[in-house]
């Protein structure tokens, strides 16, 4: 028991921005992997052979997912750990846990209260919002799944007040872990409960797609048990009650409706996609979601994870009254997110019959074409993370919440105007997805330029202007290995595309660095340091 103390001590020390950053990303990594994983799983057993089961399952999460946006995810953790912050700055533990514990017990109770909605409202929620497009019996379907599933908002509230509250002191070990135990639990329920369960020869549970939603829960729970070993020596004080007289709680109701009301105007875009899709042919849901998917991985990698790392610090240095290293600060990471995104966006262009392979099992034409007009949004959706933060690190959260509202109605109207309209199908859900994506970081980057004068100055627009050169070589590059090494049909097992992807990938990737450094831009030289170390280390013994 005192080395298992001493393993969670450890792993809930504080990290540096750096570390953070990269155990985040590394953990990121590891959930999108299980994820990959999870959907090439579900795809094997249901895309081709049960289109609609599969377009069921993919619609029973979108009301319990709306819910948790709504009400908690990115809301919470921008609103409460400024504020959170604060008080444990100023040595106010007591005001610090009285917060929290508030936080945490009233989102469980409106979480819970929208669960019993959910299962109450499901099917007229389904018929109606949803999925009218879908059949009687994958309405049916749909409805089951999503009473399952609707227990996962309340979960998730409970775990994201955790896991805020460590990433608020820069603990992230168990907070960057939680996330691939949900994918876990997901593919645990397609790989086992899908076949039923018994129970000392009982059939409980008679299994199919419905095993998968018992995965989800299972995964839920999963994550929040993890969570909880985070705040393990941080001294938290529980109590089931709610603070109502503590101004910090009172300042965090304040910023909440703002912010809250910013991720359900986001969210009610995927709501309307999903309507539009579940009109089209059998599948289209899934085939969207799952190109969305795949392009929201660089994007969680790079734009979620490296903003989410230095949000805390960002909050901290206006706490400090240093505007001038806040604004130093956005414009390093700025450019290491730029930098990043604009390789991984051409490779997941031009590569993207092997990205598609990973999913599904000798690829799917349908899904590589809705990846690559999607692929022009992984850059500009990762810019939007870190400049969306910027405003919320000056507990801005109006700001960002009004360019939603313009951006998400130009969404959704240039989402009916194309399928609908221009009957593009599918692929005029993901253009309307990038074109909007560029808007949003166009319109963010002019406010920036106007509160925070001086920040596109002329060496961090000359970094730019070199950071688009390197770019447009790799594009070319990279072309030609695809060109060298194109997917083909007889690419069916993961084993035999792997590679390939790995090796276009590998030396796009390196042909960038050697023109960034020929560029001299200075985001790749730790890069090129830690390469360094790796290949010239000195062991033991050596002269």
């Amino acid at each position: 028991m005192g080395r298992l103390s001493n393993t969670v001590a450890r792993a809930n020390r504080k990290l540096p921005l750096q570390i953070a950053a990269a155990l985040l990303a590394g953990s990121t990594l590891m959930s999108s992997l299980l994820g990959l994983f999870r959907d090439r799983l579900l795809n094997s057993m249901y895309f081709y052979t049960y289109p609609t089961g599969i377009d069921a399952y993919t619609v029973a999460f979108t009301i319990p997912d709306f819910m948790f946006f709504i009400l908690v995810s990115g809301a919470l953790s921008v609103t409460f750990i400024p504020v959170f912050n604060q008080r444990l700055a100023a040595g106010n533990k007591r005001s610090a846990w009285e917060l929290s514990t508030s936080m945490m017990n009233l989102l469980a109770i409106v979480t819970f209260i929208a669960s019993i909605l959910i299962i109450i409202l499901a099917e007229p929620l389904v018929r109606y919002v949803v999925g009218p497009g879908l059949d009687e019996s994958s309405r049916a379907l749909a409805v089951s799944m999503m009473r399952v599933i609707a227990v996962n908002p309340m979960l998730f509230a409970v775990a994201t007040v955790v896991a805020s509250m460590q990433q608020a002191v820069g603990r992230f070990a168990f907070f960057a872990l939680a996330p691939s135990l949900y994918n876990i639990g997901i593919i645990i329920g397609a790989m086992f409960f899908t076949g039923g369960i018994n129970i000392f020869g009982w059939q409980v549970f008679e299994g199919g797609i419905m095993g998968v939603a018992l995965g989800v829960v299972l995964g839920a729970i999963l994550q929040l048990v993890v969570s909880s070993f985070g705040l393990f020596g941080m001294g938290f004080d529980y109590r089931f009650k709610i603070y109502w007289h503590n101004k910090g709680f009172r300042q965090v109701l304040r910023l909440l409706p703002a912010r809250s009301l910013d991720q359900s105007i986001d969210y009610i875009n995927g709501i309307v996609e999903t309507n539009l899709a579940s009109r089209m042919i059998s599948s289209s849901v899934r085939a969207y979601q799952q190109a969305q998917t795949l392009s929201y991985v660089p994007i969680n990698l790079i734009g979620v994870a490296i903003s989410t790392a230095a949000f805390p610090k960002m909050t901290e240095r206006l706490g400090q009254n240093r505007p001038d290293l806040f604004k130093k600060e956005l414009q390093n990471i700025l450019r290491v997110i730029i930098w990043l995104a604009l390789p991984v966006t051409i490779v997941a262009y031009f590569a993207r019959g092997y990205l598609v392979s990973f999913m599904f099992n000798g690829g799917d034409a349908q899904v590589a074409g809705i990846v690559a007009v999607l692929a022009i949004s992984i850059l500009f959706r990762s810019i939007y993370y870190i400049s969306a933060k910027s405003f919320y690190a000056q507990q801005d959260t109006k700001t960002p919440l009004y360019i939603s509202f313009f951006t998400i109605g130009l969404n959704i109207s240039l989402a009916i105007w194309f399928t609908m309209g221009l009957d593009w199908g599918v692929y005029g859900l993901a253009w309307a997805a990038s074109i909007v994506s560029i808007v949003e970081a166009g319109i963010l980057f002019y406010i920036m330029s106007h509160r925070i004068k001086g920040f596109f100055d002329a060496p961090f627009m000359n970094a730019i202007g070199r950071m688009l050169s390197a770019a447009g070589f790799t594009s070319i590059a990279t072309y030609l290995l695809v060109v060298l090494m194109p997917f083909r049909a007889a690419d069916q097992s993961f084993f035999s595309s792997f590679p390939k992807f790995v090796l276009i990938a590998f030396l796009s990737v390196a042909f960038y660095c050697m023109l960034s450094y020929l560029l001299r831009l200075e985001e790749v030289k730790p890069v090129l340091a830690r390469i360094g170390k790796i290949l010239f280390i000195k062991r033991p013994g050596s002269l």
